[in-house]
């Protein structure tokens, strides 16, 4: 049986370059306690060897920034690499590039 940090990775596998989506939206496609933050914690807790295959980078806050401190410029350079763009004050477009999420949900299962 899988974890909800494995169901949280799969379905951030998901995000497709140039597109992100948010913790919240996340946190209701799966059941994490904890929403929001619970899906904070579980990509804060990727391994080094999982922190290239499962695009943490596209998973911003609700607003629209970069929430991690810690790995900010390493996000946002990852995010532009992949053609998202912020605006003057550091917020990206979520009507442009924020991630409808899967088709169903048994997308995100399989």
């Amino acid at each position: 049986m899988a974890s909800y940090y494995d169901e949280i990775y799969a379905l951030v596998s998901q995000i497709p370059p140039g597109l992100v989506s948010t913790y919240g939206r996340i946190a209701q496609l799966t059941p994490v306690p904890g929403g929001a933050r619970g899906v904070g914690w579980a990509l804060a807790g990727l391994r080094p060897e999982n922190a290239r295959t499962v695009p943490w980078w596209r998973v911003i806050n609700a607003e629209g920034r970069i929430s991690n401190a810690h790995n900010a410029s390493l996000q946002r350079e990852l995010l532009e690499g992949e053609g998202v763009e912020f605006d003057k004050s550091g917020y990206v477009d979520l009507e442009r590039f924020l991630w409808a999420g899967p088709t169903t949900i048994q997308e995100h299962e399989s």
